[in-house]
């Protein structure tokens, strides 16, 4: 009787290396290494953040003429919430006081319901689909510009870091109403249930001005944002072995 040959039985060492072979996987690679730098970088310019949403929800009337500059608002937060006021996650108008993440789902769910959640999707979608498209573009074309071959190891990270500045600037600065409209969209949804209601009522109220308030803090933050992530991304590829 021809006995059926029975499988091996994994041993804990075996089972440690395709465990170490899985985790050194070339996806999962650029997975952690995109995680890492957008996961530093976001926490680093969160300030910006902040600012260029206060800015955008600034009344005409609150400060008379006087125009509110980027460096007084950040001296008044500082000044009035401490220097970790600048990294708070709740909504920056002031106008809402939730908790925590949890909370604030609750609360928008319990009165807007489940469109309340998606507020300034389309807005969302007008601004970073772009912005990813014209910064991809331009970092990729100013890259390919640089002879890399001729420019010192050290001074790759640098390149890199210029490139993804100058392709942030640009791509900021053509995303940047629909930065303004999906702001105003998400904090006040009964008043604005479409863009068409949005864009009448800020250029009614700010004028042209107004789609571009907060483009600098914006502009700093996704710049450098998007610059460092790229840099650490680029180098933590490298040293994993990894083109990207």
């Amino acid at each position: 009787m021809i006995q059926k040959a029975r499988p091996a039985l994994l041993q804990p060492q075996d089972v440690g290396d395709r465990m170490e072979t899985l985790m050194l996987h070339p996806v999962i690679k650029a997975f952690l290494c995109g995680s890492i730098s957008g996961t530093c970088s976001t926490l680093l310019f969160q300030p910006l953040d902040l600012l260029k949403t206060r800015l955008q929800t600034l009344q005409p009337s609150a400060h008379g003429s006087r125009r509110v500059g980027m460096l007084a608002l950040l001296l008044q937060v500082v000044r009035t919430e401490s220097l970790l006021g600048l990294w708070k996650g709740m909504s920056p108008s002031g106008r809402y006081g939730y908790e925590s993440i949890y909370a604030a789902l609750r609360s928008i769910y319990r009165s807007e319901g489940h469109r309340g959640l998606f507020s300034g999707l389309t807005a969302t979608l007008l601004r970073d689909a772009p912005f990813s498209g014209i910064y991809l573009m331009f970092y990729n074309q100013t890259k390919t510009i640089v002879p890399h071959d001729q420019l010192d190891a050290a001074l790759v990270p640098v390149v890199h870091f210029s490139c993804g500045i100058f392709a942030g600037i640009l791509a900021s600065l053509v995303t940047q109403p629909a930065d303004v409209i999906k702001t105003h969209m998400q904090l006040s949804p009964m008043k604005f249930r479409w863009i068409g209601q949005a864009v009448t009522v800020i250029f009614k109220d700010y004028g042209l001005r107004g789609f571009f308030q907060g483009g600098v803090p914006r502009a700093l933050r996704r710049t450098l944002m998007a610059a460092m992530a790229w840099t650490v991304y680029e180098e933590m590829m490298a040293r994993m072995g990894l083109k990207s």
